[in-house]
């Protein structure tokens, strides 16, 4: 085994000073060492910048004057990691001592996969989970799922849609075959898109359950934040028009449509409905470039539409309660074939 793991831990940093350094003082714990820790400052206002003072020695700092958002943001760190896994993770959430050990373990676990997600704890409430996995839905509606839900209800370790982008690995070369995270979607939902499109290509995503962090969330925009709604709503449709296959498409639309009207109803109480459809507006505005892009997509698939509409959640209970949804993936360490007698 090698000093260090074969991992660039990636932190996209924006109004950040308040975790940052919690966040690197947890990397700083751990019981293996990654390859090497790129941060971005990724263009915060005069006076709250992160500046090489705030991080360890040895933590490559990266400065930007505007915000390039977070999927370019870290599709620009990936182009200056040098390890063949990518680990992105939130500048609020603080990485456990064991958390790259158990993605160094996972990588020899389980050779044929290249994306893992990460357990979520809230840093706010310790009997609380904070997220187990992203879920895509039949609705066309991603969720984060445990979001807020008790400690009870950690899955054991499985598969997922696909891994939460706040603490989530990815294989380099997986990473550079999908050209990183989709730059039109600026902020909010790229690791969802990123997902979906690794699924179509036919990879599969494992949902560690020791390799764990402890995550604010909102830390930089704040959940209800006019922000968070403009680029959650408009980026939602757009992944979904995107990158749902086939038949999926005709068939889950009207389910989509009459969760975006319910969803709108919502943003009233938020004194959001204006910039709930702003939002949707914008999305269709895009509407050619998603097209183009859907196209591209759609013809370079390696799966059945049948295998996506398997690995989606059907059920309304579990859309509404944020349910963990992990389905059960053979260890291959332990269940590699014997191999023939001689």
């Amino acid at each position: 085994m090698t000093e260090t793991a074969d991992i660039s831990i990636l932190v996209v940093a924006y109004k950040s000073r308040a975790t940052i350094e919690n966040c690197m003082r947890a990397l700083e714990a751990q019981s293996r060492k990654p390859r090497e820790i790129l941060v971005l400052e990724n263009g915060s206002p005069v006076g709250e910048r992160i500046l090489s003072s705030d991080l360890p020695d040895g933590v490559k700092l990266v400065m930007r004057d505007e915000n390039l958002g977070f999927a370019a943001g870290n599709n620009l760190l990936a182009k200056l990691a040098s390890s063949g896994w990518f680990a992105f993770l939130n500048p609020d959430a603080f990485a456990r001592p064991e958390w790259v050990a158990e993605l160094e373990v996972a990588i020899q676990r389980y050779p044929a996969v290249s994306l893992f997600g990460s357990t979520q704890y809230s840093s706010d409430s310790s009997d609380l989970l904070d997220g187990v996995g992203d879920v895509f839905h039949a609705t066309g509606l991603a969720y984060r799922s445990g979001f807020l839900r008790p400690i009870a209800l950690l899955p054991n370790e499985g598969e997922v849609f696909g891994p939460c982008g706040a603490a989530a690995m990815i294989r380099r070369s997986l990473f550079e075959t999908l050209d990183g995270f989709d730059e039109s979607l600026f902020c909010y939902s790229e690791d969802v898109d990123l997902a979906f499109r690794a699924r179509l290509l036919g990879e599969r995503a494992i949902q560690l359950r020791r390799a764990a962090v402890d995550h604010v969330g909102y830390a930089s925009s704040g959940r209800r934040s006019e922000f968070a709604t403009y680029y959650g709503v408009r980026n939602r449709l757009t992944i979904y028009l995107k990158n749902m296959p086939g038949w999926l498409l005709p068939v889950t639309l009207p389910f989509h449509v009459t969760a975006t009207a319910v969803l709108s109803l919502g943003a009233i109480k938020n004194r959001q409905f204006r910039l709930f459809w702003h939002a949707i507006f914008d999305a269709m505005r895009r509407l050619p470039n998603t097209l183009a892009a859907r196209k591209n997509i759609q013809n370079t698939r390696k799966v059945t539409t049948g295998a996506i509409a398997r690995m989606m959640s059907w059920s309304s209970y579990g859309l509404l309660a944020r349910m963990p949804d992990v389905r059960p993936y053979p260890d291959e360490t332990i269940h590699k074939p014997s191999p023939p007698a001689p």
